[in-house]
């Protein structure tokens, strides 16, 4: 599967001015993701998927985001949905994939939601932002809070909510990620996911014969899709410097040589982006190891390797400010490709889970004794 994925970048390198220009994600680049397996890599067997460890598919998307930062940022958000769905209840997985297994889900976690239990499930509204990828989707996760104060996320077929058009962004502009308007929905209580349930390992979905990997805490997936596309698009950055960088120097290496400034900047990002994947793929690589063991992963760990993802989009900003600042006067025009690396990453700190203020205090805090804070672990 990731040689198929691998197989795709001239494609989507081709189409990422298409991207830009028409805000989404172009349809082809769906269509050969989806004949890949891709948006299959996270979902049961039982309904089609390959059931692939955590750290093959963040490869994948790695290798996307080499290509189009976008079009690995909406694809593997889409494509994780699955995962979350195969711990819901049977019945909700029924609602999507009953007809068709290639069905897609977008989201838009914040809890923006206006929740009424009523008998058998909710009255739901609100308006949510970031939806990526949803122009190429056909049910929704959105996130609501309850009378009672818990967090859900409620999933929602097309018929009962509304995209409006609003994504105009500095970069990350081929992700679509539009608003979702729901007015007054009803949404039957099996189609709602607990935080708890993701948290503590209760999910309604998973039970002691499902695969390990369904056993894996739901929030340690969805953190790592929404920064390991900038390790990627850091990666193209890199290379993108390098040939700038010959460029100018005439392909004259032995000028290169001589400039002590280059060789630091590039060392400095080849280990940053080394780095950051090496830690990725080990704190999978740990989780399934200890779920193959039938044993849990500790709650230390878990708050450990959510800071640690948080930190990703820093640490690429780091590496791209670095080779944007002295690639030279190219680099400033519309079109230029080292500059939609330093726009795409720049727009993926934005994201919530991208900012590491909040993960650190829990981090430290626990470090001193004190109890987690954060659930969504």
């Amino acid at each position: 599967m990731l040689a198929r994925v691998q197989a795709l970048q001239p494609l989507f390198r081709n189409n990422a001015e298409a991207a830009r220009t028409e805000r989404k994600v172009p349809s082809e680049n769906i269509q050969a993701l989806q004949d890949a397996g891709f948006f299959l890599a996270l979902q049961p067997a039982r309904w089609g998927g390959a059931e692939v460890d955590p750290q093959c598919f963040f490869q994948m998307q790695m290798a996307i985001a080499e290509a189009c930062m976008s079009t690995a940022w909406a694809s593997g958000i889409v494509a994780v949905h699955a995962f979350q769905l195969a711990l819901m209840d049977p019945r909700a997985q029924e609602d999507v994939w009953g007809d068709d297994i290639h069905t897609r889900v977008s989201s838009s976690y914040a809890p923006m939601g206006k929740v009424e239990p009523v008998e058998g499930g909710f009255r739901f509204s609100g308006r949510w932002g970031w939806s990526s990828g949803c122009d190429h989707c056909t049910w929704v996760l959105l996130g609501g809070i309850l009378p009672d104060g818990t967090y859900r996320t409620f999933l929602l077929p097309k018929s009962d909510y509304r995209i409006e058009d609003t994504w105009h962004s500095m970069g990350l502009q081929g992700t679509g990620s539009n608003d979702i308007v729901v007015e007054d929905a009803f949404v039957p209580d099996y189609r709602t996911h607990k935080q708890s349930d993701g948290f503590a390992g209760t999910n309604p979905g998973v039970s002691s014969d499902s695969a390990e990997l369904y056993h894996m805490p739901w929030a340690q997936l969805f953190i790592r899709v929404v920064s390991t596309p900038a390790i990627g698009a850091a990666r193209d950055a890199l290379a993108q410097y390098c040939a700038l960088v010959k460029g100018k120097a005439s392909g004259d290496i032995t000028k290169l040589a001589q400039d002590t400034g280059t060789q630091m900047r590039i060392a400095r990002a080849r280990n940053s982006i080394e780095e950051m994947s090496s830690v990725m793929l080990s704190n999978f690589d740990t989780m399934m190891e200890t779920l193959r063991r039938g044993e849990k992963i500790e709650i230390d760990d878990r708050i450990l390797y959510r800071f640690q993802a948080s930190l990703v989009i820093e640490k690429s900003i780091e590496v791209v400010d670095s080779l944007f600042s002295s690639a030279g006067g190219s680099s400033v025009f519309v079109g230029s490709q080292i500059q939609q690396r330093f726009l795409d990453i720049h727009t993926a700190r934005a994201h919530v889970a991208n900012n590491p203020t909040s993960f650190a205090r829990n981090l430290g805090a626990t470090q001193l004794g004190a109890g987690n804070g954060d659930f969504f672990v």
